[in-house]
Order: C-alpha cells, then structure tokens, then sequence
C-alpha cells in the first residue's frame, strides 16, 4: 500500500457550442503512478445536464489487481464571479472493472449555456478538479517509495507543471529566459538569472523561510523552480485588465506544485485570494456599468425623440393653416 498523494488541475474546453461529439476529454495528467483524465458529455448523459466524469487513461500500465480510493472534487468555473461557480465532490473506489466515476448531473445545460451567465465565456468553459488519493493498492513496494520519494515527488512535478501549463506564458516565459541566458548568480543557494537576482533578493528578504522545506539539490532543477516562482509573481503584478479568470486559476494551480515541491508561499496565496476579490469587483463593476451606458443611451434616445415631438407642436401655423 502507497501513500496518499494529491494533484489539482484545470481543463479548459474551447469552442464549447461547437462540440458536436457525445463527450470529449482532457489531456491526461499524471497522478501518482498513472495518467487520469476528465470526461464530459457536453449535450448530457441521460439528461439535461452537463455530465463530468473522472477516469484512467492508462490501464495497461497498472498492475493487476490495482485499487484506488480517490476522493474527487470537480468545479464548473463561474468566470464572472467565484461564489457562483458549481462544486460536487465524491469518495469512491477505483478498479480494473471501474476505471471511471463522477457527476450525471453537474450542471443544468440551460444554467451553463445561458447568456451572461458566467460559466460560457467566449466560448468557454473553464472546470477545476481535485483528487486526491486515499488509500493506494497495487504500486511499487512500500520502501523503495519511501526511499526515493523525494526525487520521484520533484520530477512529477516538474513533468506536471511542463505538461499542464505550458501553453501559459509563464512557463514559456521561463523556457525562453533559460535557453537564452547560460549564465547565473547564486543568491541564498540558488543558480538565479541576472534579470531575476533583485526580485529573488526582495523574495528571500521578505520571506527568508520560503525554500526551507525544498530539499532538491540539483542546481538545474533548483534554478528552474526560482524561475517559476519569480514568473508566477510578475503574472500576479499584472493589471486587473490584464489578468483573465483563466490566468487566475492557472496562478492557483502553480502555487499548488509550488508548495508540492517544498516552497513556503501560503503568503502568495492570501495575495492571490485578494486579487480574485478585485477582479470579481472589477467585473461586476463592468457589467453593472454596462447596464447604465445601455440604460442612459436609451434614454438619449427617448429625449431625441420627445425633442422632436415638442420642437413640431411648438413650430408656428402657416398662413394656409390658419385660413
């Protein structure tokens, strides 16, 4: 038996309305020892409901007699303000003979369709999962998990934050500094850019305990991680018009794999709640604002209009008029 391990990802699905296929899936994500994957129906499974499923995308790799308790928490993003967004979460087992599980009945097609309603944007659907694993049977033997835990916890996440976010600009920002730039500088035990040394610098004072639990001792690997670090900061810096709920969440996800590979930043994520609450305030300043621009251009409209009814009854008769 393994230990637990956990893992948060996002799927986003673009072109939603388009869709014409019974269900679609995500690219699958490595969890533990073998690749999952989310399935939706996206015109329903038996009903009138967006249908989301949790399932193994690679059963051939496990062994026989394999068994996972999964405790799995979907959300459907509610891109206009996080309070409205939908939530089911379940605990079950996973098998040979049930490789997949979920929700028939995650979200009304009307609810999730409906204009203005915040779970279609530009086409859009943003979903969030959580899993986390329970009890694990039929892995690696005990021991030698433990004894390379750390080296095989690391890489995982590396592979993770390489696979999931790398169409984000932030991991691609980090590619591109790191293939141009060969040299660095070592501030508090990290091989650090020459552009990033001051930001790191400001980091460590504000935060001199923020790499104590990150045992990696390879320099590479240590140099990529700060890099990442630094970029998640600069993307939170950015103006609320700048920032999409998509960067939002996919800020979230980092900071999970950030403080899965040791990093201290519970300080980052009370920032990150902050800037959430803005930018819900922010879009529901805009909609509000929407409706009074539409609200005053309709009433110019009725005032333009009226003007021409007074302007006509108060024009002076024509001779023929009064004759």
């Amino acid at each position: 038996m393994a230990k637990a391990v956990d893992k948060k990802f996002c799927w986003e699905i673009k072109n939603f309305s388009s869709i014409n296929s019974e269900r679609c899936h995500s690219v699958p994500v490595v969890i533990g020892d073998c690749k999952w994957r989310l399935v939706a129906f996206p015109k329903g499974y038996k009903a009138d409901y967006l249908s989301l499923y949790l399932e193994v995308a690679d059963l051939k790799s496990l062994p026989s007699g394999w068994r996972r308790y999964v405790k799995f928490r979907a959300s459907i993003v509610n891109q206009l303000s996080q309070e409205l967004s939908v939530q089911q979460e379940t605990q079950r087992w996973f098998d040979q003979n049930a490789p997949g599980w979920g929700f028939e009945n995650m979200l009304l097609l009307t609810e999730l369709n409906a204009k203005d309603g915040g779970f279609l944007v530009n086409g859009q659907v943003m979903i969030v999962a959580e899993v986390e694993f329970l009890e694990v049977i039929g892995t690696l033997d005990e021991e030698i998990i433990k004894s390379s835990d750390l080296i095989n916890k690391t890489q995982e996440v590396a592979q993770q934050v390489k696979e999931i976010i790398q169409p984000n600009d932030l991991i691609n920002k980090t590619q591109e500094v790191a293939q141009q730039v060969k040299e660095s500088i070592d501030v508090n035990g990290f091989q650090v850019l020459p552009s990033q040394v001051e930001s790191v610098r400001r980091i460590f004072k504000k935060h001199p305990d923020i790499a104590v639990g990150f045992q990696v001792k390879n320099q590479h690997l240590r140099k990529t991680f700060m890099s990442f670090l630094v970029n998640v900061i600069e993307t939170m810096c950015q103006s609320l018009q700048e920032l999409s709920n998509e960067d939002l969440v996919e800020v979230d996800i980092a900071l999970t794999y950030l403080k899965d590979a040791g990093f201290k930043v519970d300080w980052l994520e009370k920032k990150l709640d902050h800037v959430k609450e803005k930018k819900e305030k922010e879009q529901s300043g805009l909609v509000i604002l929407q409706g009074i621009e539409q609200q005053l251009h309709e009433l110019m409209h009725k005032c333009e209009k009226k003007k021409s009814e007074v302007l006509s009854v108060g024009a002076p008769l024509k001779f023929d008029d009064v004759v």
